[in-house]
């Protein structure tokens, strides 16, 4: 279990990035079954609604309902970041809660309060840092660099495309 201030990534991101991968492969027009997509993943269908749930609200997914229906991407790849999907699954960045531990050890000190500004600083810094860094790299990208200039491959999931 992570600590205060600990940023760890669940496998709920690994699974959210799979999904998002196998929407952007899904044959145009073809909505993706989540049956299909639990199946593949190995995951329970309830444990996939709650993933899905989290995409659906954060905009990067949609669902079409229907006999037919699934999900689709609710925007192109190259306007997916992977901060929108961190964000969406595991909430905002953020390196550092304040506790109040430094205050009470250091408390009556005459920098007590410099020495918390300088800390909440440094960790929103570092926050921003990682916040850029992750909305630059997009779902676009990283299928870029997996395929190495190759064109997308296109599957219907629902028929049990292969990866």
């Amino acid at each position: 279990m992570p600590e205060v201030g600990e940023v760890k990534l669940t496998k709920s991101f690994e699974q959210a990035v799979c999904i998002v991968v196998m929407l952007s492969t899904q044959e145009k027009g073809v909505p993706l079954a989540t049956d299909a997509i639990s199946n593949k993943l190995g995951v329970s269908p309830t444990y996939l609604k709650k993933i899905v749930r989290k995409l659906v609200v954060a905009g990067i997914v949609i669902a079409v309902p229907g006999n037919n229906g699934g999900l689709q991407l609710a925007r192109h790849p190259h306007d997916i970041t992977a901060l929108d999907i961190i964000e969406a699954i595991a909430g905002p960045i953020s390196l550092y809660e304040d506790t109040g531990l430094i205050g009470k050890v250091f408390e009556g000190g005459r920098n007590t309060e410099r020495g918390l500004r300088v800390l909440q600083s440094l960790f929103e810094e570092a926050s921003a840092l990682l916040k850029q860094y992750f909305s630059g790299i997009t779902a676009a990208d990283l299928f870029e660099r997996c395929f190495e200039g190759f064109e997308m491959p296109e599957r219907d999931w629902n028929r049990g495309g292969a990866g």
